[in-house]
């Protein structure tokens, strides 16, 4: 095992939180004794393998860290080196120690891969199996810490973790980056888990028996849970996990805040009788400087000629992937929809042996040469959905993308993955008036160019838009209100300084 101290420069916008009245101890503790000396925790952090889970935990870690607690965040070398290290301030470093837990050697896992963004869906299982191996490392390493940690917020996978830091002494909090709609849909509560009421995916298709009274439905298309089906382990299903966590920890951090979603923290609350706190949307730091500032300008240039909220952002994540029969259609969707256009298209395979560059139609690129942009790699997304000629957001329904674009309120045109809960944030969405969802069909998630184009339109400059465009804009005094988010945090931290 060995544990790495960084010390860099830097400069980190955190975003805070408020939550429900929760106590351990007295509540009438004053603020001053919850922030001595004294009072300083060692926390450890143990999210899962993947870059939408490892930002948020770290971005909790930078919370904790500015407040003075001592963090050890656990992860694989190579994740390590992932993470925005560079804003750590040099003042700070000596609080935060970054954990490197070898992945042990797992047969079918290619060599070097240590994260979900290195594998195609169906070799994701491997990973969970070397995850798994992680315990005995994992142990060693709480046990070294001789009693010194008070708390591990951890995630969804590490369902043998509630055992081993009981013994040791240590309280846990469950961290969920996902809303808490899809919380409360995905995690039965206790009477249901025992039994076999879903182990099918047709099982998730459908409103739990458990959703009572709740203004909105929301489920899953039978396309997203088969292609959800290929990321399990068979031996342990990602629900199965998700239960024993939940079941085990003392907290449950939920990335939302209750002025967006107030019925279903209440419906996780109720389900599942232990306290329930919303961390706030974790809204995004400032856009950094990057290597690619020239891009940047030039793409930034293009954006200034045109009019105000006229272009659509296309970006479907760092691991979406169609056919390359639905990607055409895709394109010619967005070409004939006849509006401007930035469509970011990764450089990560999206069928087997091809890069998303090279499944574009012919000709497409030239076609459109008068009013879109294909940008190709990594994209400074924040920077382009702020700029102001930006005024819709094609999304693939990432939790973290929609907080961005939702940020900037930008309408939403939304294209579920068929992967983690994006479905079920593109029904809520859609069901809120918030974004529009392009048709699909259920079964086999085929959809057309002109459904693509249609909702484009819709969304972008048809009349009947006007009321979800109009949501989406008052969605930012949520969402882009970093007042309002700073509350969320200071009441976590409260809590766990209570519950010491």
């Amino acid at each position: 095992m060995i544990y790495h101290l960084f010390s860099c420069p830097l400069h980190f916008s955190i975003y805070l939180y408020e939550s429900t009245s929760l106590s351990y101890k007295s509540k009438s503790m004053e603020k001053k004794e919850l922030n001595s000396d004294a009072n300083k925790l060692h926390i450890a952090v143990f999210p899962w393998l993947a870059q939408g889970h490892l930002l948020p935990f770290f971005q909790v870690s930078m919370f904790l860290v500015q407040k003075g607690h001592r963090v050890s965040f656990i992860s694989t070398p190579k994740n390590h080196t992932r993470l925005p290290k560079n804003i750590i301030p040099s003042n700070l470093s000596h609080l935060i120690t970054f954990v490197d837990l070898p992945l042990p050697t797992v047969d079918g896992l290619p060599d070097g891969a240590e994260s979900t963004a290195d594998l195609p869906i169906h070799k994701v299982p491997f990973l969970k199996k070397a995850f798994d191996g992680l315990q005995p490392s994992l142990t060693k390493f709480l046990q070294d810490s001789g009693y010194d940690i008070t708390w591990i917020i951890y995630d969804f996978a590490c369902y043998w973790l509630p055992p081993l830091a009981i013994r040791l002494g240590i309280k846990l909090v469950f961290f969920s980056i996902l809303n808490a709609t899809s919380r409360a849909f995905m995690i039965p509560p206790p009477e249901s888990a025992s039994s076999n009421y879903r182990s099918q995916p047709e099982d998730f298709t459908v409103v739990p028996k458990w959703w009572k009274d709740m203004p909105y439905d929301v489920a899953f298309k039978l396309h997203e849970m088969e292609n959800h089906w290929k990321g399990m382990d068979a031996d342990v299903s990602d629900f199965q996990r998700v239960t024993e966590v939940v079941k085990g920890c003392h907290i449950m951090l939920i990335r939302t805040c209750p002025e967006f979603e107030p019925e279903s923290l209440s419906l996780l609350k109720t389900l599942h009788n232990k306290p329930v706190l919303p961390i706030g949307l974790l809204p995004p730091s400032e856009p950094r400087d990057d290597e690619d500032h020239e891009r940047w300008e030039a793409l930034k240039l293009w954006l200034d000629c045109k009019k105000d909220k006229s272009v659509v952002y296309i970006a479907l994540g760092s691991e979406f992937s169609l056919s390359q029969e639905l990607m055409h259609e895709l394109a010619f969707g967005i070409e004939k929809s006849g509006l401007p256009f930035v469509w970011v298209i990764n450089n990560r395979p999206l069928v087997e042996g091809k890069l998303g560059s090279d499944i574009i139609p012919s000709g497409f690129e030239t076609r459109v040469s008068d009013r879109g942009l294909v940008w190709r790699g990594w994209a400074p997304q924040l920077k382009i959905l702020g700029h102001p000629s930006v005024g819709g957001f094609l999304t693939h329904c990432g939790w973290s993308s929609v907080i961005e674009g939702l940020g900037f309120g930008v309408a939403l045109i939304l294209f579920p993955g068929g992967i983690a809960d994006m479905g079920l944030v593109g029904r809520l969405l859609h069901n809120k008036g918030i974004g529009f969802e392009i048709p699909r069909d259920d079964i086999n998630g085929s959809f057309t160019g002109d459904s693509v184009a249609e909702s484009i339109r819709r969304v972008m400059v048809e009349e009947e838009g006007e009321p979800l465009r109009a949501k989406s804009r008052e969605m930012r005094q949520i969402f882009g209100n970093m007042e309002l988010q700073n509350k969320y945090f200071n009441e976590f931290e409260e809590f766990l300084l209570r519950g010491t």
